[in-house]
Parts: C-alpha cells; structure tokens; sequence
C-alpha cells in the first residue's frame, strides 16, 4: 500500500509510519547478491529421465527425456543381443525413472523387463515399467507427433516444408525404431504432463533441443568395479540440511580430479568416467589439451579461463523457465553474466593455437548471437531496478509510454498532497488530518485516522464520502476527487508492469530464437571446464600423458602409483606392469597379507581406467592396448537385500568375467576362493585359470592375487608363456617382516626364489643331527622304554632349540 499525501490540521506533513511513498522505489544503485544466493535460485529438482524403449528382430532404439536439460536424447537405431545387453547398460548408466514400452512386445523384451521389475536392491530404485498401446508406436503417428511439436528452438517464422527439413538434419528419420521410441516418448510426456502438471493445459511439455548419443567405442565396467576402484565413492554429507537431499563425494578418482568450476563441467566429468573410450581420436583430443595448459607459458591463460568458466550457470534452467514465462529477476542476471563470459572465453580461444580443435570449435561456433543476446539485455534490463522491486523492470528510453507513465507515478506524491489539503477543507472540523493513498488495482482512495466516537460501523459514515474498509485503525474512502483520479490516471501501476511484461515477453522470444547456441556453448565450455581440471590435477600429482597403441594387446605401465594411495601415505613405492605379448597374459601375484597386492591390482586397473577417459595417468610411462572391459573380483558388495552369501558373491562377480571377457579384457582378481574351505576355492580358482588359458592367444589379460601357494608348489597350472608368477618382496629382520611393497619374479630360472635365512646357525642344523641320532639309538623292544618320558625330555626341549 501507498500512502502519498497526509494533512494534519491543514499543513504538510511526512507519510504516516508503515506506508511507503507512492512513487517506484527509489533507483539508486542496489547492490548485488552473492555467489551463494545466485546459486540457490538456479538450484533445480533432482533430474529424473524418462525413458522408451523398443527391441525388434536383433535392434534397439532407444529415446529418453532429462528434466535437468529438457533435452531429448536419442540413440539411432543398434543392434543389441537377445540378452539386451546394450540396454541394460543404457539403465545402468542413466538410470531413469520410468521405462515406456510397447504392450506388444517380444518375448526377450518381455522377459527383460520382468527382471527389471524384480530387481528389489536396484540404487536408488527400480524403475517404473510403463505399457503404452502399441498404436501410440506407429510409425506414422509418431513422425506427425514429432513435427507437429512446439519447439523453442524452431523459429515461429518457418513453414511446414522448411521444419521438416530442419528436423530432419537433426533426427534420423530412417532409423524406424528411433522414430518410433521418439513418438512414444512423446505421448508419454503429453499425458503425464512432466514438469508442467500445474500449468494450464494448453501448456506443452518444455523440449529444448533433439541430441543423439552413441555407445559405440565404449569400454564395458560394471558398478562393482567402479565400487572396488575407488572411482565414485559417495557418502553422507555431514549437512544436517543435506541429510535427506543426498550426497557427497568421498575419497575417490572422481573427487580428486572434479576441478570443475561450473556445475556442467561436474557432470560432463561424471560421465566422461561413466563412459570410458577406446576412440583414439576422442582421447588424443583430450590430451591435447591437458598437454597444452600443462605448458608453463600456459598457466595463467588457464586460469583466466577458468575464472570464466566460473560465470557459466545453469542455462537449460533459464530457457526452461522462459519456455514456460516463470523468468526470475535472477535469472536475466544470470543469463547476462554467463554469455558476456562465453564471450570472453571465444575472444581468448581465438588467440590460442587453432590446430587444437575445442580452440577453434570455440572461436567459430561461439558466434555473433551471444553478443546480440548480451546487448538485448544489457540495453533493456534495469537490474538495480528489477532487484529492488523483485521483478522486471526495463530502462528508461525503451518505451516512451512507458518512461511517461514512470514520470506520473514519480510526481504523485506532492500531487496528492495538494488534493489532500483540499480534501480536509471540506471534511468535519474534528477530523485533524487526512491522506490520499494509492494502492495498486483498488486505485486512489481518502484515508482519515478513527476517531474516539468512531465505535459502530454506522459511525463510519460520513456525507460524500464512500466508506470502503477499516486497517489499522485507519478509515478508507471514495470521494469525487478520488473517482475523479481513477477515471483521469488509472491504474498506473499495474499498467507498468503490464506492459514491462510484454516487452519481457519479446525478450524472452529473442533469447529461445537463439537457444541453439546458447547450447553450444554449455557443450563447449562444460568440454574446456572437465580438460581445464584434468590439468590442474596432472600438474599437482605429477601425472604423465599415455600412449595408446591398438596393435599392443595389453598394458604398460613404468613406475606406476595408485592415485589415492600416493595422497594418503608418506612414502609411496611405485611398480611396473605389463602384460601381453612375451610378458605373458595371466600375472599370479603372492605375496604375506598387508603387502600390497590389492594396492597393486587397483592400481594397474585405475591407471588403465584413467588413460582410457583420456587422462594424464600417474606414471612414467604408460603404453595402453585396445582394452575393451576391465572386471573386477577384488571387494565382496554385500547387501542383506541381494539375498546372496558372501562367497556366491564372488561366484557371480568371477562368473561375469568368465562369460563375457574377451581377448582385450583386463581381468583383476582378489583373494578369489577365500569365502569357503581352502581345499574348494583353490580347485576353483585353478579351474577358471586352466579355463582361460586353454583359450590360448584368445586369453584376456589377468592380473591374479592369491595367498594359496599351492598353486605354485603344487603347479596346478600348465606351464607355458602364458603364465608369470610375481610375488610381494619382503625380508625377515628378526622377528619382524619388513614389507618392500615391490613387485618382482617369483621364478627365475625355473626355480622358485627362497627368501634368506641369515640368522640360521650352524648350532640349528647340530641340534638337528644330534636328535636324529637319539632317534637312531633308541631301542624299541627294550621294555623300560618310555616313549612319553622320551618325548617330553628329549625330543620337545631340541626341538624347541632348533626352532
């Protein structure tokens, strides 16, 4: 409410306390809110993805919505196993929300789906399995649902014939499948209403943009080995208010190199790890980059970039939030800062060497439009304005209607003081002051303090006056005058805001017209963001750029480090590894327990992981194969859900490696056999070796670690160049073991190493012969003979002596 002119006893006076003036607040310069208020306003529902799904005669085609983007990602049409193995890795790695299928379905499909279904332990749940009739899959349908769509990013200006061409350089129409996965997904999103249950109907789902994934090139892990690895590892925040939102990462590969400065960064590196490559060209990409801001001449570029990266927000947000006219103040704020720094990222990309090419995608593809975008705003947003009323505001010159109508609400003040005085000269002589108010969409109305006689509302009458309502010991009044202003003025305040509303609007339309780039530029910046990281950690931890070699069947690693446990330890032993060619496939590694036979095992695996997301690795030297799987035995996940004991556990994690790894596998295993009797586990353990090396040259590479020394002593396995037997170096100082935490040959020459016994003395080996000797001249048919008196007098006393 707007209290504008008061008239105490027929002189001016300042508004009554608790009203304000009448006029805008006032423009000076409001300051800016923080990082963290900025962030909490950009701040989003957890994303959740729906997903559709179809498998016909041997192919999948497969199409998902993120809420988190509003973008719908399709992949074009695959071939996938009876198994559906392609689409159990697409649930693993997205994990949506609800699956949509056709209630027509194959009987693989079927059958996949009712496990799915039945998975009670799945994290952090199960999908919901939805059936939608399978006329809502028709081919035809579903192309006309898909051009038939209202999509931001299509300008209103295109004709039928010019969106059908447009859609079709984006979606792959003769990919039948996908287009039928698309059309589904697309009912789904209709009649679910995702994101926009509140709206009016006429209100359609926000899709920002069409974007085609591919899973080709992929290296298959699966969640128990991101488990083992340390690779994600999360654990509750210690938040008392993030207890129920989630949480956070813990000691893990993902935490120490998440130097990401925007939130896309972090979730481009998330999936980068998700999605591990053997794509030579991808990961050389990458490593061009790390290797160029690893540069010293580069260093201060790279935090300048950084520091950019830092303004990139949550884009898809505010183009969903325009898409549906929710725009906050903060978010033209937002939007203004994040293009104006797209702006200097393109400037600075252009003076870096072209021949890299995420340099040149930048300084091409971050075009004109950006800076259209920034000068529309800029030249039409009243920030300071918009933050102190808390809603848009636009300056002045934009709209002269507008500026005249700003100037009479400005003026109002000494105005209605004026027709206050005026208004007290005709009023009753008991009544000492009065005020003339204005208050948006109820207008101009007299107000006059209540008097003590005042009691009934029939006291409230006074002649020509139009008793409106009673607040705060204030009576509220129509007069002729105040008619007269309503009729001559209006509304002004609402009409403002009207018409800042519509220009808001044309604002809005200017921005979602060039929403592809802003797009864009999230991809890009997000890509520079993860690489701009990877550096900083390479530079800090000392890592080394890979070598990738397709020709080379496994791995080499010189002097390798495991990337944890060299932040942990005070002194770090590093070890080599290398398997493949005349190095053999399958390393047997033992060693005492605590001797760094797991360390070694994760080690070689993260190393491997780290050069296949096309990251520096901390070693000296690394050369990788064509490695297409890592599986792990080394942890047991067990869970009172999974309804499995610990050692069934290990059977099925082995089992996976046995029945899916290839010739380019790598294959950890740990302690495999422990979980039951010592004569059972090494059968087993031996039989899954004897298993894989009867595969010969089409054996995967192993890495093996086990305490049954049987296996050695006993030769279980086949001799041949296939097998390398390693073992822990250790050396007894006294009573102690002393733990050298190397890796070297258990055999040489054919024969096993025996460790040095320096303090074995020549009194040990008389001791020894002198009770042989008792053994020798012992008479056992002499009848005084007593074996227990011998036993416990002699043989147990040098025994003990010997040992």
């Amino acid at each position: 409410m707007f209290s504008v002119g008061t008239i105490p006893g027929g002189t001016p006076q300042s508004p009554e306390p608790g009203a304000a003036s009448a006029s805008f607040p006032s423009l000076a310069p409001v300051s800016g809110r923080g990082e963290a208020e900025e962030e909490e306003d950009n701040e989003q529902e957890p994303a959740e993805i729906y997903l559709c799904a179809l498998w016909t005669s041997g192919y999948l085609g497969i199409a998902y919505y993120d809420t988190s983007d509003s973008t719908i990602h399709f992949m074009p049409d695959a071939p996938d196993h009876e198994s559906l193995k392609l689409l159990q890795r697409v649930l693993d790695e997205i994990n949506p929300r609800s699956v949509v299928t056709s209630a027509k379905q194959d009987e693989n499909m079927t059958r996949f789906l009712g496990k799915l279904a039945s998975q009670e332990h799945r994290e952090p749940k199960r999908p919901e399995i939805v059936f939608l009739p399978s006329v809502d899959f028709g081919l035809e349908i579903s192309k006309q649902r898909l051009l038939a769509g209202n999509y931001s990013f299509i300008p209103d200006s295109m004709t039928t014939t010019e969106k059908i061409l447009f859609l079709s350089s984006i979606i792959p129409f003769d990919c039948l499948l996908t287009v039928r996965a698309l059309g589904g997904l697309l009912k789904f999103l209709g009649r679910r209403r995702i994101g926009v249950e509140l709206e009016d109907y006429n209100v359609s789902v926000p899709i920002l943009g069409f974007k085609k994934f591919v899973l080709t090139h992929l290296v298959s892990i699966d969640q128990d080995t991101y488990s083992v690895l340390q690779i994600f590892k999360s654990e509750s925040h210690p938040s008392v208010y993030k207890v129920a939102s989630g949480l956070k990462e813990g000691l893990s590969l993902f935490g120490i190199l998440n130097r990401c400065h925007c939130k896309w960064g972090q979730k481009l590196l998330r999936l980068w790890f998700t999605r591990p490559t053997h794509d030579l060209g991808e990961l050389n990409s990458r490593l061009d980059v790390i290797q160029f801001f690893l540069l010293p001449q580069n260093l201060d570029m790279a935090q300048m970039l950084h520091r950019l990266l830092g303004h990139i927000k949550n884009v898809p947000l505010i183009l969903k939030r325009m898409k549906l006219s929710h725009t906050k103040v903060s978010d033209w704020q937002v939007l203004y800062k994040t293009v104006y720094s797209a702006l200097g990222l393109r400037d600075a990309c252009r003076s870096l060497p072209q021949s890299i090419q995420l340099f040149q995608d930048i300084a091409q593809e971050f075009s004109d439009d950006l800076y259209h975008i920034a000068s529309l705003i800029g030249k039409v947003v009243d920030f300071e304005g918009s933050l102190a009323e808390n809603r848009f505001t636009v300056l002045p010159n934009i709209d002269p209607e507008i500026d005249e109508k700003k100037r009479r609400l400005m003026g109002l003040p000494s105005f209605l003081t004026e027709v206050a005085r005026k208004e007290l000269e005709n009023l009753d002589s008991r009544i000492p002051s009065c005020s003339v108010i204005y208050i948006p969409l109820i207008g101009f109305l007299l107000c006059i303090p209540r008097l003590p006689f005042m009691v009934e509302a029939s006291d409230f009458e006074i002649e020509g006056l139009d008793f409106m309502f009673l607040s705060e010991e204030k009576l509220h009044y129509r007069s002729a005058r105040t008619k007269e202003l309503d009729a001559l003025l209006g509304d002004l305040h609402c009409d403002i805001r009207d018409q800042e509303t519509l220009l808001m609007y044309q604002l809005q339309c200017q921005v979602l017209a060039r929403a592809a780039v802003l797009t864009r530029v999230l991809d890009l910046a997000s890509r520079l963001d993860v690489l701009l990281a990877l550096a900083s950690a390479a530079r800090d931890y000392g890592y080394s750029r890979p070598r990738y070699s397709p020709q080379l069947l496994g791995v080499r690693i010189l002097n390798g480090r495991h990337p944890l446990m060299e932040l942990c330890a005070r002194t770090f032993v590093p070890n080599s590894a290398e398997c493949g060619g005349d190095k053999g496939r399958i390393k047997v590694i033992t060693g005492p327990n605590s001797s760094g036979k797991s360390i070694y095992l994760k080690q070689v695996g993260l190393i491997t992981f780290m050069a296949l997301v096309g990251s520096f690795v901390p070693a000296e030297e690394a050369e990788i194969g064509a490695v297409d799987a890592i599986f792990t035995r080394i942890h047991s996940c067990e869970s009172i859900s999974l309804g499995l004991s610990t050692f069934m556990i290990d059977l099925n994690q082995v089992a996976k490696a046995v029945n899916n790894a290839t010739k380019q596998s790598l294959v950890l295993i740990d302690e495999f056999g422990k979980g039951t009797n010592t004569v059972d586990g090494l059968a087993l353990l031996a039989a899954v070796l004897r298993h894989w090396l009867a595969l010969g040259p089409m054996c995967p590479h192993i890495f093996v670690a086990t305490n049954f020394l049987s296996l050695v002593q006993l030769q279980l396995l086949p001799q041949g160049p296939l097998v390398q037997y390693l073992t822990m170096e250790t050396c007894e100082d006294g009573d102690d073991l002393v733990f050298f935490y190397q890796v070297s040959d258990l055999i040489r020459s054919g024969k096993p190493i025996k460790p040095v016994k320096e303090l074995l003395k020549e009194k040990q080996m008389e001791n020894c012969q002198t009770l042989v000797d008792k053994f020798l001249k012992l008479d056992l048919e002499d009848p005084s003979l007593d074996l227990d008196i011998f036993m416990s007098q002699e043989v147990l006393p040098a025994a003990t002596g010997i040992l």
